[in-house]
């Protein structure tokens, strides 16, 4: 009988310790590692890559932006896209990232009538030579069909640009 009793507390330990473990962080009601996870329906998350606090998409991967559309019009098109992704979406998912992280979130069309988001006008978009949690397309310089596009990380509000990454001038030259 004695024996039947420590197996019970022990059980009882192991349940408790594993509801615990599952917890997560009681101080911003997160689960360890959660930070890169967009936050409820949002399409975009704030994530720490490299030291640097940046916008990146569900998968985890950088967003940018580019210098030549800040005005929110659209001349990354055809060979440019196989380099720089656009993010989709609409105007729930926009809505859902503002609310999500307190930025000016918008969608802009694309030439091709597909829809794009943006943040504070400018279109974001996803380096297609980084995985999830890189950040070397900051300050990319590259050319498409005569157009210069020089490409800026998309930081969190408040965050300092990040620094010098040595992606340096691409100049594919499309």
């Amino acid at each position: 009988m004695r024996h039947f009793g420590k197996l019970t507390m022990l059980l009882a330990l192991a349940i408790g310790a594993l509801a615990l473990a599952a917890c997560g962080d009681e101080e911003d009601g997160t689960g360890a590692g959660s930070e890169a996870a967009p936050a409820a329906d949002s399409p975009i998350a704030i994530d720490d890559v490299d030291g640097t606090d940046v916008l990146v998409d569900g998968d985890g991967r950088t967003l940018y932006t580019a210098d030549v559309e800040e005005g929110g019009e659209i001349l990354c098109v055809d060979a440019c896209t196989s380099f720089w992704a656009p993010v989709g979406g609409s105007d729930a998912d926009a809505q859902a990232a503002e609310d999500a992280l307190g930025a000016d979130v918008g969608v802009v069309e694309r030439p091709d009538g597909d829809r794009q988001l943006a943040l504070d006008g400018a279109p974001l978009y996803s380096f297609t030579e980084e995985g999830p949690g890189e950040l070397t397309g900051d300050g990319f310089v590259d050319d498409f069909q005569g157009t210069t596009f020089t490409w800026s990380v998309a930081a969190a509000a408040g965050a300092a640009p990040a620094s010098d990454s040595g992606a340096g001038d691409s100049s594919p030259g499309y």
